[in-house]
C-alpha cells in the first residue's frame, strides 16, 4: 500500500521538476550567430547584462570554423553546415569579443552587455 501512495508523489516531483526546467530555458535569451561569406553575422550582439544567455553559433560555410572569445573563456570548433549551442552566464556589463581562430582574415565580432 505504501508504494501506491509515493507513485504521485514522484510524479507531481517529475513534473515541477520539468516546469522548473521549461522556465529556467524560457529565461534564457537565445541569439543565433551565423558564419556565412567568410564573416559573422551579426557582428555586434547586444545582450542584457545580469542575465544568462545562449548562443546558437551556425556554420553555413564550406569549411570548419571555430568561434572563440578569451574574454567569455569559449572555444568550440563547428563543421560545416552543423551548429553549436554555447551557454553563458550572466555577463557584467562590458564589451566581449569573439573571432574564427581557424581564420585570422574574419573580421571580429563583438558581444555588449548593457
Amino acid at each position: 500500500m505504501p508504494a501506491i501512495r509515493l507513485k504521485p508523489i514522484v510524479l507531481a516531483l517529475a513534473l515541477l521538476t520539468s516546469v522548473a526546467s521549461a522556465a529556467r530555458a524560457a529565461e534564457n535569451e537565445t541569439i543565433v550567430l551565423r558564419f556565412e561569406n567568410h564573416h559573422f553575422t551579426p557582428t555586434q550582439l547586444s545582450v542584457a547584462a545580469g542575465k544568462p544567455l545562449v548562443i546558437q553559433v551556425e556554420n553555413a560555410s564550406a569549411e570548419t570554423i571555430e568561434f572563440e572569445s578569451f574574454k567569455l573563456n569559449r572555444e568550440k570548433s563547428i563543421a560545416p553546415g552543423h551548429k553549436v549551442t554555447i551557454r553563458l552566464p550572466a555577463l557584467q556589463p562590458a564589451s566581449y569579443d569573439f573571432y574564427d581562430d581557424f581564420h585570422q582574415d574574419v573580421p571580429e565580432g563583438t558581444i555588449v552587455a548593457k
